[in-house]
């Protein structure tokens, strides 16, 4: 009997160790995401951009997801957001997929308007004071630069 609670234990310990591997807590996420009043993407409908038409949501069309508070446009939007997340967040915490893909990345802020869907992932720049990081981006090989970035950004979420 309790040779088969410690193999219990042991599976359940397991089990959650598995589960919470590569997880984003929301302490984590509050912690390193790029949020403005606790709101991400400046208030911006994350499903908005993968119509190619960047829509501020409301505050009243809200939901808050693993500690990260979204904004939408419609009913609708948030029912596809809350259906797959995984799909309709904002890559790297909603900060500059340029910045993060660097050798020296950092968290750098975005413009919400400048952004670009690859696989079917939301990529945000940093474009102000006539910088445009999305150009930068376009002129590399951006297979190269997104691996960079991911590394980069398991990096500084996992400190």
């Amino acid at each position: 009997m309790a040779a088969t609670k410690k193999i219990v234990l042991l599976s359940l310990l397991c089990f959650i160790a598995f589960f919470s591997l590569g997880q984003e807590s929301p302490t984590t996420r509050k912690e390193h995401y790029n949020l403005k009043k606790t709101v991400a993407i400046s208030g911006y409908d994350p499903v908005s951009y993968f119509s190619n038409k960047p829509t501020k949501g409301q505050a009243s069309i809200a939901h808050n997801y693993k500690g990260v508070k979204y904004l939408f446009h419609s009913e609708k939007n948030k029912k596809l957001f809350i259906n797959n997340p995984g799909k309709y967040e904002p890559t790297y915490g909603g900060w500059c997929a340029s910045a993060m893909s660097s050798d020296s990345p950092h968290k750098v802020g975005i413009n919400p308007q400048t952004y670009k869907i690859v696989n079917n992932k939301l990529y945000l720049f940093y474009n102000k004071l006539g910088i445009n990081t999305l150009n930068s981006w376009n002129k590399g090989d951006e297979t190269e630069k997104i691996k960079s970035a991911n590394k980069n950004w398991k990096a500084i979420i996992s400190k």
